[in-house]
């Protein structure tokens, strides 16, 4: 089966060559065959530091190093590609992004997060249905190894508590920054229903607690005093799991593998109602937060 022409929009996070080098490098160590990376639009945004200043880099190195083509719109890239891989470091680009890509009806996997409103997400998500552009958004701590696949459907998961770092940046939405890795993997073993979300802060720890409506409890402890790591435990019937993330295979390789098997299928291994319930959890945190911390109602 030939390869599938990838296009990346958004060349301002370092996820951009890691998925270069996990599609193109044929004698890689982490290689996942049927897609490649055939062209690029590096996008960039103005409101994030993050990407005002890493911008130039990334796109040099994906020009320089690896040869991916450039492209000066989205519209003329989506001209020689099969699927989107939609890079932007600022989720707050991702709708009005979106509304381009999907004219083209093709695949697009959206780098965490999907956006930074839940409003933004609805419409990424309506934007699609009419317009029949398969999509999915991950972070690729979901698929770690020593993450995924703790427990099995018939466990009956009866809580989880996901953990991990959780900076907190002054130009970039409170919790859909690093606060998405936690909650996605929460989600991954609690599933959707959340209906209350509440936030205790202090400078070195947040912890976002969620209810769910069968009364199961789940929640997402961010730290800011110890090193990159993330993990989680999950409560069932038959007995508490605990689950570190592993560096080895890297998280990236094992996200890019489902992203490749959604190009070729059209089909996400997420329900979107779960991504969007995701997207609503982090909102509703963040205004937990604004307000000192009073419980939060998710919209249903």
């Amino acid at each position: 089966m030939q390869a599938m022409k990838v296009g990346l929009i958004g060349l301002d996070t370092s996820h951009c060559e890691a998925f270069v080098n996990v599609m193109n490098a044929a004698d890689g160590q982490y290689h996942v065959p049927g897609a490649r990376v055939v062209g690029a639009y590096p996008g960039g945004s103005a409101l994030c530091a993050l990407s005002r200043d890493r911008l130039a880099k990334f796109t040099e190195t994906l020009r320089d190093k690896h040869g991916i083509p450039m492209f000066e719109s989205i519209e003329e890239l989506g001209r020689h590609v099969d699927a989107f891989v939609l890079h932007s470091v600022d989720g707050r680009q991702h709708l009005e992004q979106f509304r381009i890509l999907s004219r083209f009806g093709k695949p697009v996997f959206i780098d965490k997060p999907l956006a930074c409103s839940a409003e933004d997400a609805r419409q990424i998500a309506a934007l699609a249905l009419e317009t029949r552009t398969p999509w999915m958004s991950a972070s690729s701590i979901r698929y770690a190894a020593g993450i995924r696949g703790l427990t099995t459907p018939e466990d009956m998961v009866g809580s989880c508590e996901a953990f991990g770092t959780m900076p907190i940046l002054d130009d970039y939405p409170t919790y859909f920054w690093y606060g998405v890795h936690g909650v996605d993997a929460l989600f991954s073993y609690m599933g959707t229903g959340c209906r209350v979300v509440q936030t205790l802060h202090s400078d070195q720890t947040d912890l976002l607690i969620g209810t769910w409506e069968d009364g199961r409890i789940g929640t997402v402890r961010g730290m800011r005093f110890t090193a990159y790591h993330f993990g989680c435990s999950v409560f069932t019937k038959k007995g508490t799991v605990h689950g570190l993330a592993q560096d080895q295979p890297p998280a990236h390789f094992l996200l890019v593998q489902e992203v490749v098997k959604f190009f070729q299928t059209g089909a996400s291994p997420i329900a979107p109602e779960e991504t969007l319930e995701v997207m609503a959890f982090l909102e509703a945190a963040g205004q937990s937060l604004a307000t000192g911390g009073r419980a939060v109602k998710l919209p249903r």
